[in-house]
């Protein structure tokens, strides 16, 4: 019997890195709505009292780029007397956005291997590698660790929103370890929750009472309901439960550490449960295959696991900048599959268009913002790109195309073919 303790972390929306994604993706947002596209790469840096957006930007919808980031940042929360140095209505706001360069407009505009196929024409926007994964460890197919340590970041930011625990500040950070044996989940083995807060609550001020009342609330309030749902559940006798182990967390956010857009990019996919390509997804349109192509293959990866053809499933995809076929594609099962590697890799190659100008148009990337009021990628930005069950994510939406995956197979998995 093996067993190992694997753990994931996550971070809330007023983490500073989560801050600079958050208004990346704003801006992306801002930019398709009005103008489709739009090709954008929207970096953003966050220190105390300053935000900066700089990047490449070529469009012709016309932003007001100074409400439109003081605007997220309020909504995330800093702003009035309990900012701590980074407050939405004083702090500096920078703009530094130049065009796009002609050299990767045109790869993009026109790719390499175009044969006359309209999706044929765009071709990436990069070289890279991607990667997709998923299992069956949670209903929403991901990796239990990475799951938990996302539920209890979004919790804790709902609790300070509605106000069920006013001391709350919007910096954060969670933390999960489960025990696997024979690679399954068999127990929650320690969590920790670092979050920001006030120098007092109620009158308590001393870091040793600070951190028991904190950890107390944070329990009832924070990881009992998110847990509620399991089957595998903490146990307040045997679980570790580790709350701001450096006894309290007063200055946080853009204050405590400056932030980056991209900077979080294993708490954006699998916890690093699989492996990553490297490339983060925030502030790019989807001709960047950073972003498009990491959808597709958690789409592809979630509808071979969902059809029945493996409990665990990981996709590689490659592309070279200007070309829009990918340069390479596998799939990995890790011994779980009822039918081979190689027989899952071609399958997926006949069943999934995997060109940027597909991968665009399977999902509609150009149009959600304006689909759904000028707001979609702002709300991935924190929380995880991947088994959002809180959003309605077309890369997560497998059902039809695993149905389709099932009869494809029928025959092939009765006889054994392939295995």
């Amino acid at each position: 019997m093996s067993r190992y303790v694997f753990t994931s972390e996550s971070v809330t929306e007023g983490h500073p890195d989560k801050i600079c994604d958050q208004v990346s993706d704003a801006v992306l947002d801002a930019l398709l709505a009005q103008d489709p596209a739009s090709r954008v790469a929207c970096e953003t840096v966050v220190n105390t009292g300053l935000c900066l957006i700089t990047g490449e930007v070529t469009t012709t919808a016309r932003v007001d780029f100074n409400t439109l980031v003081r605007g997220v940042i309020e909504e995330i929360g800093y702003s009035g007397a309990r900012a701590g140095g980074f407050d939405a209505r004083s702090c500096a706001v920078l703009i530094a956005l130049d065009q796009q360069s002609p050299d990767i407009a045109q790869g993009v505009d026109e790719a390499d291997d175009h044969d006359g196929d309209p999706l044929d024409k765009i071709g990436a926007g990069d070289q890279g590698i991607m990667f997709g994964y998923a299992c069956d460890e949670t209903p929403e197919l991901m990796p239990l660790p990475i799951s938990l340590a996302h539920r209890l970041a979004r919790r804790l930011a709902q609790v300070r929103h509605d106000g069920s625990l006013p001391y709350l500040l919007p910096d954060g950070k969670t933390q999960v370890s489960v025990v696997y044996e024979n690679d399954l989940p068999v127990a929650i083995d320690t969590i920790l929750i670092s979050t920001q807060h006030t120098a007092e609550i109620d009158g308590i001020s001393d870091e040793k009472g600070l951190r028991e009342r904190i950890a107390a609330d944070l329990w009832s309030q924070v990881v009992e309901p998110s847990t509620a749902d399991l089957n595998l559940q903490p146990d307040r006798e045997t679980t570790r439960f580790l709350v701001n182990p450096t006894g309290k967390f007063v200055v946080g956010g853009p204050q405590g550490d400056a932030g980056l857009t991209g900077r979080k990019i294993i708490v954006d996919t699998y916890g690093g449960y699989a492996r990553h390509g490297g490339g983060a997804f925030s502030g790019k349109d989807p001709t960047k295959v950073d972003r498009s192509a990491a959808y597709a293959a958690r789409y592809v990866a979630k509808a071979l696991v969902a059809a029945g053809l493996a409990r665990k499933v990981e996709v590689q995809l490659s592309y070279a900048i200007g070309v829009a076929k990918p340069t390479s594609i596998l799939v990995e099962s890790f011994g779980t599959g009822s039918i081979d590697n190689s027989s899952l890799t071609a399958l997926v190659q006949e069943h999934f268009d995997l060109r940027p100008g597909a991968i665009i148009e399977t999902f509609g990337l150009r149009e959600l913002p304006q689909q759904r009021g000028g707001r979609f990628y702002q709300d991935v930005a924190a929380y995880g790109h991947f088994g959002r069950r809180d959003l309605d994510l077309p890369w997560e939406n497998v059902a039809a195309i695993a149905a389709t995956l099932q009869q494809a197979t029928a025959g092939r998995v009765a006889t054994g073919a392939g295995a």
